[in-house]
Order: C-alpha cells, then structure tokens, then sequence
C-alpha cells in the first residue's frame, strides 16, 4: 500500500490492520485535516472479552494513539438481538440483568488500553446503544429507517447466505440486526460526531449497512474500515485454544496463563503479533523477527511481557514472567502457579495432586493422563497410574513440580 498522509492509516497500514475500506483516499484526508471521530461495536455476550476481541480494541488504541477519538460502543440493545455473523447458532437469550453485569464487568478491561480520562479532544467514551435502542417505536422506526434496506440485499451478505446454506435457522430476531446496527452509526454520527466504524471481516456488510444509510438519511459522508481475519500460521482461530477462550480480566484468566498464550506464539507469527499487539517500535519488531531457532524465544517472551503488561499492567507481566523462570529452571516456588497444599509426611498418589490441581476432571481423567506419557514431577515423566509424591520430590522450599505437557504447570508444596 503507497504511503498514507495521515499518522493514524500509516500506523495501521505498517503494522497490518487495514484489510478493507469503503473510501480510503477520503478518510486519508479527513484524518490528516482533523481529528476523526470512530467506534467498534462490542456486544455483551459474556462478562469478559477475549483475545479474539484484542485487534479491535487495539485499532481503538492506535485511533486514539494517532490523535483520533475512540469510541466504545457497548451493545446493551444488540446484546439481545444476536449477530448472525460467521455464527452457526442463535444467540442465547440473556436478561437485562446480566448484560448489565456483563457491561460492567468488559468497561474494566478497557481502562487498561485507552485513556478515558484525559479531557482532550482524543478522550475516548464509552456509549451503550441501549440508551437509544429501548425506545425506538416498532413502526415508527420500520418506516424511517426499514425502508432504506431491501431483503434482496440482505439475503447476499455472508452472515445470512452462510447460515441459510447450511440450512441452519435465522430468526427474524438475528435478520434485524444488520438493521439495528446501521442505524447504531447513525446515531453516533448524531450524538458524538462519528464519522468512521471499524471492524473484523465478518462486519463488513454491517459496516457498508451503516455507511450507506448515513448517506440515504441525512446526507452525511461516513466511512468503513475491517481488519482481516488474525488466524495463526497452522490456520487455528486466533485466541482460541483447547483450554478455551483466552479471557482478558484476570478474574476470568490468571495473568501467568495469559502470560504463557503469548509465550507458546507460533514461531511464524511472532512478528505479527508484535506488531498488532504491542507498542513496540517497528525497528525493535525487525530486529526480534530475524531471530531464529533457540533465540526466537527471546522475542516470544518480549511479546509475552509486552501483551500481558498492557491488559493487566507491568507488576503482573513481571510476576508471570519471573514465574515461568521460577518454573523452567527449576526453583520451584511457583508464584502465581496453582498449588495443591499436601499436610503429613505420607506419600500422596499423584493422581488426587494432578486433581486437586484442577488439570483432571476425575482420578480417571489422571490416569489416563499418566499413561498417555502427559505427566511429569520434578521434568520427569511419571509412567504409573500408582506413582506417589514422596518426600524427597520436594525441594528444600518444600515444592515439587507437577506439569501437564508443556503449558500447565503447578505446585505440589508441604503445609508448614
């Protein structure tokens, strides 16, 4: 892509946000001329976001970065409609009650990423399309802003061909809310002078929705920006592991699990991530991604500490850090690992340790665990189903190691 004018499209252009835009030479010259005015959506599905949510957040961050204003819009309406895209189910229900906990709950995770406080003109707020949403009248609304949509065309977006191609059901409910969520930039663009809505791939036919009935009901020029779909190099769903969601409150995930997601980074993709997901310098990026074999660890670990200082602050992603040094060679105390207390001096079965760690369901669970080669004590591999911690497993701090695979990790450690 040919060099921008603007600080804020270079930014996204050099560290690989921009997937689509409605008109980029226009919103290049609206952000050069002035400070611009844009939002991401985010409905109220869970009581946190994840990692899948993270590049959103971060064009949020790199919109206020470059002297823009960053607007969060939180779906407390929408949250009760479902947005049929790239989903194969309709949304479950939730009651006002917990998409208000919910709310409250996300509004954390963004104090850690913008500045909402500041008092200038790139001060970012947090919206609820609620507040506008309840108190639309059905036919009132149908007539002003229904007749600007056609179902012809709404029958070609992706979030509603791929659902009726698998022949799965879409709800009148889930139909409207392509509808709702246009008409949420209208709002905006009346209330908070928004001029620009972001977004994943998938939103781009929501996106285009609203920039069109901008056009169509009040003769103002709105604009469109995706990024593209943050898949790893073996082509895995970015945040998404066999463990789960990878949450972003610490309530939710411990900041040393956290720590470890960006830790385990796919050799292909540190780069990127560096880029998308940190403040790094670029020149600081190009030095780490030329690292190889062995080294290649240094940057994924300068990635770990970088991503986890941001969502949950620089005291955490130095405790995760100095715990997984604790863990790897070999000192044992554990920090923020999981512990299970052992009281006694009898041998305990490593089976009820592996449980009462959590990394087992059931004692089965545990042996199946052990026979599959999964578990070890102290790095070494336990090979019986009827192994037992002992006292000389432990170290003169009175730990011992437990480790499923490489990723989980916990503490065996003796009651003073």
């Amino acid at each position: 892509m040919a060099r921008l004018k603007s600080d804020f499209l270079n930014v996204l252009s050099e560290r690989g946000y921009i997937h689509q835009c409605t008109d980029m030479a226009a919103l290049d010259a609206k952000a050069t001329a002035g400070v611009v005015t844009g939002y991401i959506g985010f409905d109220a599905t869970a009581d946190s976001l994840h990692v899948g949510n993270l590049v959103q957040i971060m064009l949020l961050r790199r919109l206020q970065q470059t002297g823009h204003r960053p607007v969060v819009l939180m779906g407390g309406g929408t949250t009760k409609i479902g947005d049929p895209s790239g989903k194969d189910d309709t949304r479950q229900v939730l009651s006002d009650a917990q998409i208000n906990s919910n709310i409250a709950n996300i509004k954390t995770t963004f104090g850690n990423f913008l500045t909402f406080d500041g008092g200038g003109q790139n001060t970012a707020i947090m919206v609820n399309n609620a507040d506008w949403l309840e108190n639309l009248g059905y036919i009132s609304f149908l007539r002003d802003v229904g007749r600007h949509f056609t179902v012809n065309r709404m029958l070609t977006f992706d979030s509603v061909k791929l659902r009726l191609d698998r022949e799965q059901p879409l709800t009148f409910l889930e139909f409207n809310y392509m509808i709702m969520q246009g008409y949420d930039f209208v709002e905006l663009n009346r209330r908070n002078s928004c001029t620009l809505q972001m977004g994943g791939s998938d939103q781009w036919g929501n996106i285009v929705n609203g920039v069109e009935l901008g056009r169509r009901m009040n003769n103002v020029e709105l604009f469109g920006l995706t990024t593209p779909l943050i898949t790893t190099s073996s082509g895995a769903k970015m945040g998404k592991t066999a463990a789960g969601a990878v949450w972003l409150r610490p309530e939710k995930l411990k900041p040393y699990d956290y720590w470890q997601f960006w830790r385990n980074t796919e050799d292909g993709d540190v780069g990127r991530f560096l880029k998308l997901f940190t403040d790094l310098p670029l020149d600081e990026i190009a030095r780490l991604e030329k690292l190889r074999d062995a080294e290649i660890n240094e940057a994924k670990i300068i990635l770990a500490n970088e991503a986890t200082k941001m969502a949950h602050g620089e005291a955490a992603a130095k405790a995760a850090a100095d715990t997984a040094r604790e863990v790897f060679e070999g000192s044992g105390k554990g920090g923020d690992l999981p512990v299970f207390e052992i009281s006694g001096t009898a041998p305990v079965a490593i089976i009820d340790v592996v449980v009462g760690l959590g990394f087992a369901a059931s004692r089965g669970e545990a042996k199946r665990l052990i026979e599959q080669g999964g578990l070890k004590l102290n790095d070494n591999a336990v090979t019986s189903p009827t192994a037992t911690v002992l006292a000389a497993d432990f170290d003169k701090t009175g730990a011992a190691r437990i480790s499923v695979g490489k990723k989980k990790h916990g503490v065996a450690k003796k009651s003073s």
